[in-house]
């Protein structure tokens, strides 16, 4: 008879995300787990695998749990613009405010450490930035219809600069002590979106 799970995989799915968040994937041992989910050794490897399975089992937790929520804005009927620059601000105000800037983005942080040297993770990094990009380039061709975008600029091209520019700053923020530097590069890429 098979043994009933003495823990809750979701609540130690969650605490293997902050752990990795906080401390990268490299620096997070297997003892780190073990001692963090609160769980065996035996029971970790068998409800998720190895540190990688669990890693990207996380990232995406993390990209079900809080993607959505921040993507709602830009689908939503009406002007399509306020929803760009909320979002665009909301980033840099993460990027510069010191409880979150330390951890940063899980999704860039997963691109800095793990896609250069896995696949896996570089197409779950890929797919995550292509539904970011997807996203803002329907809100700025619907804000190109409704006229609130000059007919001439591009809702693709301004979509792909947005994307770096919110993937940079969550890097940026990390390293750098001068806030007004996140700020000032936000602000001015929003002055691509006037007339």
């Amino acid at each position: 008879m098979a043994r009933t799970k003495e823990f809750d995989p979701d609540a130690a799915l969650r605490a293997a995300l902050e752990l990795f968040w906080q401390r990268g994937y490299e620096a997070t041992s297997m003892s780190d787990l073990v001692t963090g989910l609160g769980i065996g050794r035996a029971s970790l490897y068998a409800t998720f695998g190895s540190k990688r399975e669990l890693y990207l089992k996380a990232l995406e937790h993390y990209e079900r749990g809080l993607l959505p929520p921040m993507l709602e804005d830009l689908s939503r009927p009406g002007p399509a613009l306020p929803g760009v620059r909320a979002l665009v601000r909301r980033y840099a105000a993460e990027a510069i405010e010191d409880d979150l800037r330390v951890r940063g983005c899980f999704i860039t942080n997963t691109a800095a450490e793990l896609a250069p040297h896995d696949a896996t993770a570089a197409r779950r990094v890929e797919r995550n930035w292509d539904r970011l990009e997807t996203v803002l380039h329907a809100a700025l061709v619907r804000a190109r219809t409704q006229g609130e975008l000059p007919a001439g600029r591009d809702p693709l091209t301004l979509a792909r600069m947005l994307l770096v520019l919110l993937q940079g700053m969550r890097v940026v923020g990390k390293a750098s002590a001068d806030p007004a530097r996140i700020r000032d590069a936000a602000e001015q890429a929003l002055t691509l979106l006037e007339d």
